[in-house]
């Protein structure tokens, strides 16, 4: 624990610790949902109960199927038995719902102990999750940091008052300047967290 700054680390899981096929544009056309919208908020505006569950439903058949065929991301297994030999605490904070996310953990026997899904906690870039996750760990935000590989996941990242590294192993995105650290593969993890300055997270907390 003595090289990182952090006392707790969050991960998201669909492209950050696992691959995923998810196709966007083909859910939002199954269930009428605008391009460019998010597909969980255009759910919930749908006026009946009946028509939030059929589109539901539609969400859940891809999610357990994109969970039959993801695979661990190159270099994560080795960071994530690194960080546990150092004794930092690790989580998941996903949009996937619990069937799908523990169907993913499971098949990749990644030794993640604490998942939350939005069957949990609102999905992100709302920041309850993430809060969560640093309660139970008994450590502030501010001492926690959170890894995905989306706009999403800086944004709740900040809405936690929560350090953010953006993962991102092909083109940077424009959004990346609002992350605080950027890595390219994960054997870049551990030495990004050295460069972390905490304090200034404090201060904004």
């Amino acid at each position: 624990m003595d090289r990182i700054p952090v006392k707790g680390i969050i991960f998201d899981l669909d492209g950050t610790l696992v691959t995923s096929e998810l196709d966007f544009s083909l859910i939002r056309a199954q269930i009428g949902c605008p391009s460019g919208h998010d597909l969980l908020s255009y759910i919930n505006s749908l006026p009946s109960p009946y028509m939030r569950e059929e589109a539901m439903n539609i969400v859940h058949q891809h999610e357990l199927c994109d969970a039959q065929h993801c695979e661990v991301i190159p270099g994560v297994k080795p960071v994530l038995t690194q960080l546990s030999q150092m004794g930092v605490p690790l989580a998941v904070v996903t949009r996937n719902f619990a069937k799908a996310a523990q169907l993913k953990l499971k098949a990749t026997g990644l030794p993640i102990p604490l998942t939350l899904t939005r069957d949990d906690a609102p999905a992100k870039p709302d920041p309850t999750a993430l809060l969560r996750v640093a309660q139970t760990w008994q450590v502030p935000s501010y001492q926690c940091v959170y890894v995905g590989d989306y706009l999403y996941d800086i944004q709740a990242a900040h809405n936690a008052q929560m350090p953010s590294c953006l993962f991102a192993p092909n083109n940077i995105p424009h959004y990346a300047e609002q992350a605080d650290i950027v890595i390219r593969d994960f054997s870049q993890l551990v030495d990004a967290l050295c460069t972390l300055d905490i304090n200034r997270c404090r201060d904004l907390a």
